[in-house]
């Protein structure tokens, strides 16, 4: 029996098929206490503000019933603290399970510093980082091309775990512009830049053997009510 095509669009794309490809519902964490100072926390482990929680209850009300295969988070506890929070009102009410995989990119030396003493004390790393934003590591630390590597291995075998399913993931803004990147087959150059992560906001993706595609991006219609949640996080950096 001859094995049909894949059915292509206009442009010659071909879509994942949703029998084997793996829906994903990317959340980035709650807003943390080192969020609220202004602080890069990387794989420090800080906890959720009061404003963090609050978030988080809010998007647990939006999910309330929703079904998922299985519920993964990065093992920082801004994270699986938003986990805990969502997970028990989800259908079946879910054990969170932790992937390190999922972890936030690590800033090394610049943990726990704002923007104005990132800048006195590493000059050099950030007229690197104007230069190569994408592979420029962090002091100590990892850079953006080693992120991608990293999260991108951990969707993938997310992937392979869970083919025709639905999951979701709790996570941090760097890992989440993966998460879109490996939907659009690739990041183009300086383009993650440019992408605002909002704390608890939901990123959908579709993610198959070599393709994928964006079905949503940074949905934080939930915090409506609520005060506005920060865009800022360790990709893009601080207000000065």
């Amino acid at each position: 029996m001859t094995q049909r095509p894949a059915k292509l669009a206009p442009t010659g794309f071909a879509a994942p098929d949703r029998a084997s490809a793996t829906e994903f519902w990317v959340v980035r964490h709650g807003e943390s206490t080192w969020n609220a100072d202004g602080r890069y926390q990387g794989q420090a482990d800080v906890p959720l503000s009061h404003i963090g929680i609050l978030q988080a209850a809010s998007l647990a009300e939006r999910l309330t019933g929703q079904t998922f295969d299985a519920v993964y988070t990065s093992d920082l506890q801004r994270a699986s603290r938003t986990a805990e929070i969502v997970a028990e009102r989800l259908d079946g009410a879910p054990a969170p399970q932790t992937h390190p995989g999922l972890r936030e990119i690590d800033v090394g030396e610049l943990s726990g510093l704002v923007i104005t003493e990132i800048r006195a004390r590493y000059p050099a790393y950030l007229q690197a980082l104007s230069t190569e934003p994408w592979s420029t590591r962090r002091p100590g630390g990892e850079s953006m091309e080693d992120l991608y590597a990293r999260s991108g291995a951990a969707f993938g075998a997310l992937r392979a775990r869970h083919p025709g399913g639905r999951v979701l993931v709790f996570t941090h803004g760097g890992v989440v512009r993966v998460a879109v990147g490996l939907a659009l087959g690739g990041v183009p150059a300086n383009a993650w830049a440019r992408l605002s992560v909002s704390n608890t906001s939901i990123t959908r993706v579709l993610l198959g053997e070599g393709s994928g595609m964006l079905l949503g991006f940074n949905d934080d219609a939930h915090l409506e009510n609520l005060l506005e949640a920060t865009e800022a996080d360790d990709v893009l950096g601080q207000a000065p």
